[in-house]
Protein backbone atom coordinates (compact mmCIF):
# COMPACT_ATOMS: atom_id res chain seq x y z
CA UNK A 1 0.00 0.00 0.00
CA UNK A 2 1.41 3.43 -0.76
CA UNK A 3 0.53 6.32 1.21
CA UNK A 4 0.86 9.83 -0.57
CA UNK A 5 -1.05 12.01 0.96
CA UNK A 6 0.26 14.47 3.96
CA UNK A 7 -2.19 13.21 6.17
CA UNK A 8 -2.01 9.67 5.61
CA UNK A 9 2.19 9.62 5.31
CA UNK A 10 1.76 11.57 8.95
CA UNK A 11 0.14 8.64 10.41
CA UNK A 12 2.60 6.85 12.82
CA UNK A 13 2.20 3.06 11.66
CA UNK A 14 4.68 1.16 13.27
CA UNK A 15 3.75 -2.18 12.38
CA UNK A 16 3.47 -4.69 9.57
CA UNK A 17 0.57 -5.76 7.93
CA UNK A 18 -0.18 -9.30 8.13
CA UNK A 19 -3.99 -11.26 7.71
CA UNK A 20 -4.73 -12.72 11.01
CA UNK A 21 -4.32 -16.60 11.22
CA UNK A 22 -4.85 -17.44 14.59
CA UNK A 23 -4.05 -20.60 16.45
CA UNK A 24 -6.79 -23.46 16.60
CA UNK A 25 -6.44 -23.52 20.20
CA UNK A 26 -5.59 -20.70 22.43
CA UNK A 27 -2.42 -21.46 24.98
CA UNK A 28 -3.77 -22.20 28.19
CA UNK A 29 -2.85 -25.48 30.44
CA UNK A 30 -7.23 -25.88 29.74
CA UNK A 31 -7.51 -27.01 26.25
CA UNK A 32 -3.50 -28.50 26.31
CA UNK A 33 -2.28 -26.31 23.71
CA UNK A 34 1.21 -25.94 25.23
CA UNK A 35 0.68 -29.35 27.31
CA UNK A 36 3.53 -32.35 26.74
CA UNK A 37 2.33 -35.97 27.51
CA UNK A 38 2.97 -36.65 30.96
CA UNK A 39 6.09 -37.95 32.05
CA UNK A 40 8.85 -38.06 34.67
CA UNK A 41 10.65 -34.64 32.66
CA UNK A 42 9.55 -31.31 33.05
CA UNK A 43 7.43 -30.61 29.75
CA UNK A 44 8.79 -27.06 30.10
CA UNK A 45 12.79 -28.44 29.47
CA UNK A 46 11.74 -28.83 25.79
CA UNK A 47 10.25 -25.46 25.64
CA UNK A 48 12.29 -22.38 23.54
CA UNK A 49 10.38 -18.73 24.32
CA UNK A 50 12.28 -16.09 22.00
CA UNK A 51 11.80 -12.61 21.18
CA UNK A 52 11.96 -12.05 17.47
CA UNK A 53 12.98 -8.98 16.40
CA UNK A 54 11.92 -7.67 12.59
CA UNK A 55 14.03 -5.18 11.00
CA UNK A 56 12.30 -2.24 9.05
CA UNK A 57 11.60 -2.33 5.64
CA UNK A 58 10.32 0.52 3.05
CA UNK A 59 6.78 0.32 2.91
CA UNK A 60 5.47 3.49 5.39
CA UNK A 61 3.05 1.30 7.56
CA UNK A 62 7.07 -1.06 8.34
CA UNK A 63 9.74 1.51 8.68
CA UNK A 64 9.95 0.87 12.59
CA UNK A 65 10.18 -2.84 12.26
CA UNK A 66 8.21 -5.06 14.56
CA UNK A 67 8.77 -7.53 17.36
CA UNK A 68 6.70 -10.76 18.53
CA UNK A 69 7.33 -14.27 20.88
CA UNK A 70 7.80 -17.08 19.97
CA UNK A 71 6.92 -20.47 21.56
CA UNK A 72 8.51 -23.44 20.09
CA UNK A 73 7.79 -27.38 21.50
CA UNK A 74 8.47 -29.89 19.33
CA UNK A 75 5.65 -29.90 16.57
CA UNK A 76 3.63 -26.61 18.34
CA UNK A 77 5.91 -23.15 16.26
CA UNK A 78 3.29 -20.56 17.45
CA UNK A 79 4.03 -16.73 16.79
CA UNK A 80 2.55 -14.33 19.15
CA UNK A 81 1.97 -11.08 17.31
CA UNK A 82 0.15 -7.91 18.86
CA UNK A 83 0.36 -5.70 15.88
CA UNK A 84 -2.56 -7.11 14.06
CA UNK A 85 -4.90 -5.01 12.73
CA UNK A 86 -6.90 -3.51 9.43
CA UNK A 87 -7.28 -1.20 7.33
CA UNK A 88 -10.84 -2.00 5.68
CA UNK A 89 -12.38 -1.00 9.57
CA UNK A 90 -14.70 1.55 9.17
CA UNK A 91 -12.77 4.97 9.67
CA UNK A 92 -9.16 3.42 10.54
CA UNK A 93 -6.85 7.01 9.35
CA UNK A 94 -9.81 8.90 11.19
CA UNK A 95 -9.44 6.93 14.62
CA UNK A 96 -5.46 6.55 14.31
CA UNK A 97 -5.09 10.54 14.25
CA UNK A 98 -7.22 10.66 17.12
CA UNK A 99 -5.78 7.55 18.92
CA UNK A 100 -8.55 5.25 19.22
CA UNK A 101 -7.47 2.84 17.03
CA UNK A 102 -7.63 -0.99 18.09
CA UNK A 103 -5.11 -3.63 17.62
CA UNK A 104 -5.11 -7.18 18.52
CA UNK A 105 -3.28 -9.98 19.83
CA UNK A 106 -2.89 -13.04 17.21
CA UNK A 107 -0.95 -16.68 17.60
CA UNK A 108 -0.37 -18.61 14.31
CA UNK A 109 2.52 -20.62 12.77
CA UNK A 110 6.29 -19.52 12.51
CA UNK A 111 5.92 -20.64 9.05
CA UNK A 112 3.14 -17.77 7.90
CA UNK A 113 5.16 -15.54 9.98
CA UNK A 114 8.36 -15.37 8.73
CA UNK A 115 8.36 -15.70 4.77
CA UNK A 116 6.86 -12.14 4.87
CA UNK A 117 9.59 -10.68 6.49
CA UNK A 118 12.04 -12.58 3.73
CA UNK A 119 10.10 -11.34 0.36
CA UNK A 120 10.25 -7.47 2.26
CA UNK A 121 13.77 -8.12 2.69
CA UNK A 122 13.80 -7.41 6.40
CA UNK A 123 15.95 -9.34 8.78
CA UNK A 124 14.68 -11.43 11.82
CA UNK A 125 16.34 -11.67 14.86
CA UNK A 126 15.72 -14.46 17.54
CA UNK A 127 16.96 -13.77 21.13
CA UNK A 128 16.13 -16.83 23.52
CA UNK A 129 14.76 -15.95 26.60
CA UNK A 130 16.72 -17.44 29.55
CA UNK A 131 13.83 -18.24 31.96
CA UNK A 132 13.24 -21.07 34.32
CA UNK A 133 10.80 -23.17 33.82
CA UNK A 134 8.30 -21.70 36.37
CA UNK A 135 8.80 -18.32 34.32
CA UNK A 136 7.76 -20.14 31.00
CA UNK A 137 4.49 -21.63 33.19
CA UNK A 138 3.70 -17.77 33.95
CA UNK A 139 4.51 -16.50 30.85
CA UNK A 140 2.32 -19.43 29.16
CA UNK A 141 -0.37 -18.57 31.58
CA UNK A 142 -0.32 -14.98 31.04
CA UNK A 143 0.25 -15.80 26.78
CA UNK A 144 -3.29 -17.66 27.16
CA UNK A 145 -4.83 -14.90 29.16
CA UNK A 146 -3.93 -12.48 26.36
CA UNK A 147 -5.30 -14.64 23.68
CA UNK A 148 -8.65 -14.70 25.27
CA UNK A 149 -11.45 -12.99 23.28
CA UNK A 150 -12.54 -10.21 25.88
CA UNK A 151 -8.26 -9.63 26.24
CA UNK A 152 -6.94 -9.75 23.06
CA UNK A 153 -7.97 -6.90 21.51
CA UNK A 154 -5.93 -3.24 22.80
CA UNK A 155 -5.96 0.04 22.58
CA UNK A 156 -2.89 1.21 20.45
CA UNK A 157 -0.90 3.69 20.99
CA UNK A 158 2.16 4.53 19.17
CA UNK A 159 4.82 5.48 21.30
CA UNK A 160 3.91 3.66 24.71
CA UNK A 161 1.62 0.49 24.15
CA UNK A 162 2.31 -0.97 21.10
CA UNK A 163 3.81 -4.39 19.21
CA UNK A 164 6.84 -3.71 20.83
CA UNK A 165 5.92 -2.67 24.43
CA UNK A 166 3.19 -5.59 24.63
CA UNK A 167 5.81 -8.40 24.36
CA UNK A 168 8.22 -6.58 26.84
CA UNK A 169 5.65 -6.25 29.32
CA UNK A 170 4.38 -9.84 29.46
CA UNK A 171 7.91 -11.06 29.24
CA UNK A 172 8.65 -8.48 32.46
CA UNK A 173 5.78 -9.31 34.33
CA UNK A 174 6.80 -13.73 33.62
CA UNK A 175 9.73 -13.22 35.22
CA UNK A 176 10.34 -14.26 39.22
CA UNK A 177 13.39 -11.36 40.44
CA UNK A 178 13.87 -7.95 38.40
CA UNK A 179 14.77 -7.37 35.26
CA UNK A 180 18.36 -4.99 35.40
CA UNK A 181 18.54 -3.03 31.55
CA UNK A 182 22.02 -1.36 31.51
CA UNK A 183 21.30 2.59 30.94
CA UNK A 184 22.93 3.98 27.69
CA UNK A 185 23.96 7.36 28.13
CA UNK A 186 25.82 7.91 24.95
CA UNK A 187 21.84 7.68 23.54
CA UNK A 188 19.14 9.96 24.64
CA UNK A 189 17.34 10.63 21.75
CA UNK A 190 14.12 11.90 21.90
CA UNK A 191 10.66 10.57 20.20
CA UNK A 192 11.25 13.08 17.56
CA UNK A 193 14.69 11.91 16.31
CA UNK A 194 13.69 8.16 16.39
CA UNK A 195 10.91 8.65 14.02
CA UNK A 196 12.66 10.79 11.81
CA UNK A 197 15.71 8.28 11.51
CA UNK A 198 13.10 5.57 10.67
CA UNK A 199 11.31 7.84 8.09
CA UNK A 200 15.22 9.30 6.34
CA UNK A 201 14.31 7.42 3.26
CA UNK A 202 10.99 9.46 2.76
CA UNK A 203 10.93 12.76 3.45
CA UNK A 204 7.54 13.23 2.64
CA UNK A 205 6.26 11.01 5.61
CA UNK A 206 9.43 12.49 7.77
CA UNK A 207 7.49 15.91 7.19
CA UNK A 208 4.07 15.12 8.15
CA UNK A 209 5.15 13.41 11.09
CA UNK A 210 7.28 16.76 12.25
CA UNK A 211 4.02 18.04 11.40
CA UNK A 212 1.71 16.46 13.71
CA UNK A 213 4.34 15.72 16.31
CA UNK A 214 4.60 18.49 18.93
CA UNK A 215 6.13 20.45 21.61
CA UNK A 216 6.29 17.46 24.24
CA UNK A 217 8.10 15.21 20.71
CA UNK A 218 11.31 16.71 21.07
CA UNK A 219 11.78 15.96 24.98
CA UNK A 220 14.43 13.64 26.37
CA UNK A 221 13.25 9.77 26.18
CA UNK A 222 13.56 7.41 29.09
CA UNK A 223 15.20 3.52 28.37
CA UNK A 224 11.65 2.73 28.68
CA UNK A 225 10.25 4.56 26.00
CA UNK A 226 12.77 4.59 23.30
CA UNK A 227 11.66 1.01 23.71
CA UNK A 228 8.46 1.71 21.31
CA UNK A 229 10.81 0.96 18.66
CA UNK A 230 11.88 -2.90 18.25
CA UNK A 231 15.10 -2.57 17.55
CA UNK A 232 15.97 -0.44 20.63
CA UNK A 233 14.36 -3.37 22.42
CA UNK A 234 16.60 -5.73 21.26
CA UNK A 235 19.31 -3.67 22.24
CA UNK A 236 18.46 -3.56 25.32
CA UNK A 237 17.38 -6.94 25.95
CA UNK A 238 20.91 -7.99 24.89
CA UNK A 239 22.22 -6.44 27.64
CA UNK A 240 19.97 -6.98 30.12
CA UNK A 241 20.06 -9.23 33.58
CA UNK A 242 17.85 -10.88 35.87
CA UNK A 243 18.43 -9.98 39.25
CA UNK A 244 17.21 -12.13 42.10
CA UNK A 245 18.61 -13.13 45.56
CA UNK A 246 21.95 -11.61 44.77
CA UNK A 247 22.45 -13.28 41.87
CA UNK A 248 22.44 -12.52 38.12
CA UNK A 249 21.64 -14.24 35.07
CA UNK A 250 21.51 -12.79 31.40
CA UNK A 251 18.52 -12.12 30.21
CA UNK A 252 19.09 -13.35 26.91
CA UNK A 253 20.37 -17.04 26.33
CA UNK A 254 21.24 -17.15 22.80
CA UNK A 255 20.75 -14.42 19.83
CA UNK A 256 20.61 -15.52 16.72
CA UNK A 257 19.75 -14.57 13.08
CA UNK A 258 16.78 -16.56 11.15
CA UNK A 259 16.46 -14.76 8.24
CA UNK A 260 19.42 -12.58 6.55
CA UNK A 261 18.48 -9.19 5.38
CA UNK A 262 17.72 -8.91 2.20
CA UNK A 263 18.00 -6.07 -1.02
CA UNK A 264 14.99 -3.69 -0.27
CA UNK A 265 14.17 -1.16 -2.98
CA UNK A 266 13.52 2.30 -1.74
CA UNK A 267 10.75 3.73 -3.99
CA UNK A 268 10.61 7.50 -4.98
CA UNK A 269 8.70 9.71 -2.93
CA UNK A 270 6.87 12.90 -4.45
CA UNK A 271 9.39 13.89 -7.47
CA UNK A 272 9.79 17.39 -5.53
CA UNK A 273 10.76 17.56 -1.70
CA UNK A 274 8.96 19.69 0.95
CA UNK A 275 12.34 22.41 0.89
CA UNK A 276 11.92 22.62 -3.28
CA UNK A 277 8.00 23.56 -2.42
CA UNK A 278 8.85 25.71 0.37
CA UNK A 279 11.74 27.46 -1.88
CA UNK A 280 9.17 27.45 -4.98
CA UNK A 281 6.45 29.44 -2.88
CA UNK A 282 9.37 31.92 -1.81
CA UNK A 283 10.28 32.46 -5.09
CA UNK A 284 6.26 33.14 -6.22
CA UNK A 285 6.20 35.23 -3.23
CA UNK A 286 9.25 37.73 -4.15
CA UNK A 287 8.21 38.00 -7.43
CA UNK A 288 4.55 38.84 -6.38
CA UNK A 289 6.07 41.05 -3.99
CA UNK A 290 8.42 42.73 -6.75
CA UNK A 291 5.72 42.87 -9.07
CA UNK A 292 3.17 44.70 -6.45
CA UNK A 293 6.23 47.39 -5.38
CA UNK A 294 6.55 48.49 -9.08
CA UNK A 295 2.93 48.60 -10.15
CA UNK A 296 1.72 49.61 -6.50
CA UNK A 297 -1.23 46.81 -6.34
CA UNK A 298 -1.82 44.32 -3.75
CA UNK A 299 -2.28 40.69 -5.46
CA UNK A 300 -4.75 39.33 -3.48
CA UNK A 301 -5.56 36.07 -4.93
CA UNK A 302 -2.03 35.17 -3.49
CA UNK A 303 -2.73 36.05 -0.16
CA UNK A 304 -6.39 34.19 -0.45
CA UNK A 305 -4.15 31.19 -1.56
CA UNK A 306 -1.92 30.84 1.05
CA UNK A 307 -4.63 31.46 4.06
CA UNK A 308 -6.48 28.99 2.39
CA UNK A 309 -3.66 26.26 3.35
CA UNK A 310 -2.61 27.65 6.39
CA UNK A 311 -6.14 27.51 7.91
CA UNK A 312 -7.11 23.99 6.33
CA UNK A 313 -3.91 22.43 8.03
CA UNK A 314 -4.99 24.65 11.00
CA UNK A 315 -7.75 22.29 11.14
CA UNK A 316 -5.77 19.55 11.08
CA UNK A 317 -3.39 20.65 14.01
CA UNK A 318 -6.04 22.27 15.68
CA UNK A 319 -8.15 18.47 15.72
CA UNK A 320 -4.93 17.10 17.23
CA UNK A 321 -5.39 19.00 20.21
CA UNK A 322 -7.75 16.45 21.02
CA UNK A 323 -6.44 13.41 20.20
CA UNK A 324 -5.21 10.86 22.37
CA UNK A 325 -1.84 10.67 21.25
CA UNK A 326 0.01 12.17 24.07
CA UNK A 327 2.80 14.53 21.58
CA UNK A 328 0.40 16.09 19.92
CA UNK A 329 -1.58 18.24 22.18
CA UNK A 330 0.64 21.21 22.10
CA UNK A 331 2.03 22.06 18.82
CA UNK A 332 3.78 25.24 17.72
CA UNK A 333 2.71 24.52 14.05
CA UNK A 334 -0.08 25.90 15.21
CA UNK A 335 1.42 29.68 14.92
CA UNK A 336 2.27 29.00 11.46
CA UNK A 337 -0.85 27.44 10.28
CA UNK A 338 -3.91 28.43 12.50
CA UNK A 339 -7.70 28.26 11.51
CA UNK A 340 -8.22 32.06 11.82
CA UNK A 341 -6.32 32.44 8.17
CA UNK A 342 -9.71 31.35 6.79
CA UNK A 343 -12.05 33.80 8.73
CA UNK A 344 -9.81 37.12 7.63
CA UNK A 345 -10.38 36.05 4.12
CA UNK A 346 -13.21 38.04 3.41
CA UNK A 347 -11.56 41.08 5.07
CA UNK A 348 -8.17 40.30 2.92
CA UNK A 349 -10.51 40.51 -0.29
CA UNK A 350 -11.99 43.38 0.46
CA UNK A 351 -8.60 45.46 1.06
CA UNK A 352 -8.90 45.22 4.89
CA UNK A 353 -6.05 43.36 5.46
CA UNK A 354 -4.44 45.82 8.44
CA UNK A 355 -5.31 43.42 11.62
CA UNK A 356 -4.92 39.91 9.96
CA UNK A 357 -1.45 41.57 9.05
CA UNK A 358 -0.26 42.61 12.66
CA UNK A 359 -1.92 39.19 13.44
CA UNK A 360 0.01 37.46 11.43
CA UNK A 361 3.25 39.45 12.34
CA UNK A 362 2.94 38.52 15.90
CA UNK A 363 2.61 34.66 15.08
CA UNK A 364 5.55 34.63 12.98
CA UNK A 365 7.41 36.34 15.92
CA UNK A 366 5.75 33.54 17.91
CA UNK A 367 6.74 30.47 15.80
CA UNK A 368 10.40 32.17 15.22
CA UNK A 369 11.14 32.09 19.37
CA UNK A 370 9.32 28.28 19.41
CA UNK A 371 11.67 26.88 17.67
CA UNK A 372 13.82 26.75 20.49
CA UNK A 373 11.37 24.38 22.07
CA UNK A 374 10.05 22.88 19.01
CA UNK A 375 11.94 21.88 15.84
CA UNK A 376 9.79 21.97 13.22
CA UNK A 377 9.23 20.04 9.35
CA UNK A 378 11.80 20.44 6.52
CA UNK A 379 11.50 23.80 4.64
CA UNK A 380 9.29 25.44 7.39
CA UNK A 381 11.24 28.54 7.67
CA UNK A 382 11.17 28.93 4.27
CA UNK A 383 7.32 28.97 4.64
CA UNK A 384 7.57 31.49 7.51
CA UNK A 385 9.97 34.04 5.70
CA UNK A 386 7.51 33.54 2.55
CA UNK A 387 4.32 34.29 4.66
CA UNK A 388 6.34 37.30 6.62
CA UNK A 389 6.63 39.16 2.93
CA UNK A 390 2.75 39.25 3.05
CA UNK A 391 2.95 41.04 6.61
CA UNK A 392 2.40 44.60 4.58
CA UNK A 393 -0.50 46.97 4.74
Amino acid sequence: MKIKSLLTAAILLSVSYITPIYAQSAPNAENGAFVAVESNIDPMDSVEVSLLTCSPHEEIYSLYGHAAIRWHQGDTDLVFNWGMFSFSKPYFALRFVFGLTDYELAAYPFERFWPYYQQWGSSITEQVLNLTNDEKRTLQRLLGENLQEENRVYRYNFFYNNCSTKPRDVIEKSIDGQVVYEERSDYQPTFREMVRECNRNHLWSKFGNDMLLGVKADLATTREEQEFLPMNLMTDFAHAQIYKDGEYRPLIKEQRLLVAPGVQVIEQDFFLTPTEIAVLLLIISVCIALYEWKSSRVVKWWDVALMTVQGLVGIVLTVMIFSQHPTTSLNLNLLLFNPLALVFIPAVIKGKRNLWTKLLLVMLILYGLGGILQSYSEGMWIVALCLLIRCKK
